[in-house]
């Protein structure tokens, strides 16, 4: 019955082929360039931290969570759960994982959080970003990974560009959100007293708009961790080729260290990052 529509597919596929096959033939070079910075940056990111002794780094992250929290049981969480990842093996594929994740979630708030500014303040231009922040987080993430893989190559560089399309709607959508959450009444009141609109963005907008920038921020983190897997297919090193090589060898008991590792550096990330909660006033006898 409905063979007449069939028969008169669009040929979106092939269109997209040619696209990329077109991209390969001309710009081939650009890619290459891209390739070149972003692999760099992230070997370059993962040989400063692997010169840190591990020890020397767990007192290092044990005290930042601190210093941002005055959390005796964070730093003691800390402690433990990275001594785990020491003891199980996993301690360099840990700092690789980071590795990817720091410069995903660099790239994402680079370009993440001034597309947001200015989709908050130019609504057609929120218009035209919401289709494809909708498209970037519902499309498999397979079916972006197939490009990215003929275009850069196997390696990180793959891994982490697929990460960023994946995790960058996150602080678009809610530093847009902080930003358009601003009072009018906040806005109103700078301007009276003659701000500018650059002292209106650094001085009232996001300092009012930064918690909710920050858990765009928490949130890219996240789900940049959630990628290391997918991003383990394509050559990226770190705790997602354990999982992959347990996968293909049906190793339950190195799916499960290398699984917990994730889930441990996940929990550690997100109590560190997320936002400190305010003290309590010592009450008065």
């Amino acid at each position: 019955m409905y063979d007449w529509l069939t028969d008169h597919k669009i040929p979106l596929g092939v269109w997209l082929r040619n696209l990329v096959d077109g991209l390969t033939t001309n710009a081939q070079g650009l890619f290459d360039t891209i390739s070149l910075v972003l692999g760099s940056l992230i070997d370059g990111l993962t040989a400063g931290l692997e010169l840190i002794p591990p020890f020397l780094f767990i007192a290092l992250v044990a005290a930042g969570a601190w210093f941002l929290h005055r959390s005796i049981a964070l730093a003691a969480f800390a402690v433990l759960s990275l001594l785990l990842i020491v003891n199980l093996g996993y301690w360099t594929e840990t700092i690789q994982t980071l590795s990817l994740v720091f410069c995903a979630t660099f790239v994402c708030v680079l370009i993440g959080v001034p597309l947001g500014i200015a989709a908050a303040h130019r609504p057609v231009v929120y218009t035209i970003l919401r289709p494809f922040l909708d498209l970037m987080q519902t499309i498999p993430t397979f079916v972006y990974l197939i490009p990215t893989l003929v275009l850069f190559g196997l390696g990180a560089v793959p891994g982490l560009i697929s990460t960023v399309i994946f995790s960058i709607p996150a602080p678009i959508r809610l530093t847009y959100l902080g930003m358009s959450s601003v009072p009018l009444s906040l806005r109103e009141a700078a301007s009276a007293f003659g701000a500018t609109d650059r002292q209106l963005l650094y001085k009232v907008e996001l300092p009012h708009a930064l918690p909710t920038i920050m858990a765009g921020i928490t949130q890219c983190i996240m789900l940049s961790l959630s990628m290391v897997v997918i991003a383990a297919l394509v050559g990226a090193d770190g705790l997602g080729k354990p999982v992959v090589r347990a996968l293909n060898t049906v190793n339950i008991g190195m799916g499960f260290e290398a699984g917990l590792a994730i889930v441990i550096l996940a929990i550690l990330l997100d109590r560190i990052c997320k936002k400190p909660e305010p003290r309590r006033a010592a009450k008065r006898s």
